[in-house]
């Protein structure tokens, strides 16, 4: 565990926090110090839910640690089963709390409580967020899951997606209309707005549908092996990821089925003419391991876009990343340090990121337009729109997501190129945002703009050419502008030295 500015996964607790955020009547005991109260922001303010998350703490300060702290957690637990009276709790500790090894499973076991008590060990130091979740619902699916008789319809359970999940509540709605097209019941959704009595019922189904590898698999597997269910390994984000869905769903069931693909609009948009000027952009994908592969397939196969760089944050997913990253042709990038990515996304100067909220701010600072594809996010990407990731809708959402970017930026390439026009000089103002044009103060001081390099400055007429390269390349065109000049000992970079430099790396 470290400390930094940013982070792509928080502590494991959190991911249990997650857990228990998206189910009903299921309350979380966590022994934790002031402070770590922190994470019911992470649902209040980013998600927009409408009550906080079912979590109590023991809120223990620097004064009780020399005191009967163990105390203080059971009576938490007693508080939490009579007010909010849960068909179960789940009981741990936070990263810090840990760390005084007050057992929380042992102390809940000793009290008699009349509801199931399910303890979590959670190893805060060595795994995070994702791991937590995972684990925290497996734990839940092996105390709670009871043999049933098979449904007399063909039924599933959709597993995995949870609070904070990457448009989880639209991709649970999205799967649950295709499986009820192919002429299959939902039986239980889980985690997502289950209860511990739903996970009861899990074993009725007849298989399962892992929609998030990184929070059901292991309780997939549970059940695979101890109640004869079979799951699903293709998640069904992007055209051909939902085909091959549909053909998985039809080996494991033996139905026949006929999908509508009516509303289908992503293969023939980026076919046209809009999308024609769109192919071929260089593409750096991070994210979750999930989220990554599919948009891989995407990005490459559906859109025409090159891969040029991936990588994931969940180091869980780093073997298939890896796998799947030397399939296409690149190295995989398996880290949790922001700045690392960054550093990699300015080395291969792409053309557009696909990645998280991070990625969306190093995206801004190296001006190159971002797309958000996965988790962690910020409270734009909980919209109050229909928005799926997953299925033919889904698909036809992604390529929105993929293409505005890069309309965008052809919109501000263009606005940039057309700068010496009185309407659309940078004192004009945007016409969507209600700019008024105004008249162009015109230059009277031809001189060299600010350092860029060592030692190095551009002259005016350099600096106005370099504008009028697409801004999704300029920064690239710069760097090596400069590392030229400085190899031919050069301090100016005059119109000449640009295509000089130009010429010298197109060869």
């Amino acid at each position: 565990m470290k400390l930094t500015v940013w982070t792509y996964e928080g502590p494991p607790h959190v991911g249990a926090m997650r857990v228990a955020t998206a189910m009903k009547g299921l309350h979380y005991v966590l022994h934790a110090p002031q402070g770590d109260t922190y994470a019911d922001l992470l649902f209040t303010m980013i998600e927009r839910r409408n009550h906080r998350p079912p979590v109590s703490y023991t809120t223990f300060q620097a004064r009780d640690l020399g005191a009967d702290t163990a105390t203080l957690f059971k009576a938490s637990c007693q508080d939490a089963v009579d007010r909010f009276q849960p068909e179960a709790i789940i009981v741990g500790a936070s990263c810090t709390a840990e760390l005084i090894q007050d057992d929380p499973a042992g102390l809940a076991e000793t009290m008699g409580l009349s509801i199931p008590v399910i303890p979590l060990e959670l190893p805060s130091y060595s795994r995070k967020e994702n791991f937590g979740a995972d684990e925290t619902f497996y734990q839940i699916v092996k105390a709670l899951a009871q043999p049933q008789e098979r449904t007399a319809r063909v039924t599933c359970n959709i597993l995995g997606p949870t609070a904070l999940g990457f448009r989880a509540r639209d991709d649970v709605e999205e799967l649950t209309g295709l499986l009820s097209e192919m002429g299959i019941n939902v039986n239980v959704v889980a985690p997502l707005n289950a209860t511990p009595s739903d996970i009861a019922r899990l074993p009725a189904a007849h298989f399962n549908v892992l929609l998030s590898p990184e929070t059901g698999e292991a309780a997939a597997r549970f059940l695979e092996k101890n109640h004869d269910q079979p799951f699903t390994k293709v998640v069904p984000i992007g055209v051909g990821a939902t085909r091959d869905f549909i053909k998985e769903v039809v080996a494991i069931t033996g139905k026949t089925v006929a999908v509508d693909e009516s509303r289908l609009r992503m293969p023939w948009w980026s076919r046209s003419v809009d999308s024609t000027y769109l192919t071929g952009k260089r593409v750096f994908i991070f994210g979750d391991g999930t989220h990554v592969a599919a948009h891989a397939r995407i990005a490459r196969d559906e859109m025409g876009f090159e891969v040029v760089g991936m990588g994931c944050y969940n180091r869980e997913m780093a073997r298939p990343i890896r796998a799947l990253a030397k399939e296409y042709g690149v190295d995989a990038l398996i880290t949790d340090d922001y700045l690392e990515v960054e550093a990699a996304i300015e080395a291969l100067s792409p053309e557009m990121i696909l990645g998280t909220q991070m990625e969306r701010h190093i995206g801004k600072r190296l001006g190159i337009p971002c797309a958000v594809i996965s988790a962690p996010v910020h409270v734009q990407d909980f919209p109050a729109r229909y928005s799926p990731q997953v299925g033919f809708e889904g698909a036809n959402v992604i390529f929105d997501t993929l293409i505005h970017p890069l309309v965008m930026g052809l919109e501000e390439h263009l606005l940039t190129m057309f700068r010496d026009d009185f309407e659309f000089h940078d004192d004009a103002g945007a016409s969507h945002h209600g700019g008024k044009a105004k008249a162009k103060v015109e230059e009277t001081v031809d001189a060299p703009t600010v350092p860029q390099g060592d030692n190095v400055i551009w002259l005016s007429d350099a600096e106005r050419e370099l504008k009028k390269i697409p801004f999704f390349v300029r920064g690239k065109a710069r760097r090596n502008t400069e590392t030229f000049a400085l190899e031919k000992g050069l301090h100016e970079i005059s119109l000449d030295t640009l295509y000089e430099a130009k010429a010298h790396y197109a060869r």
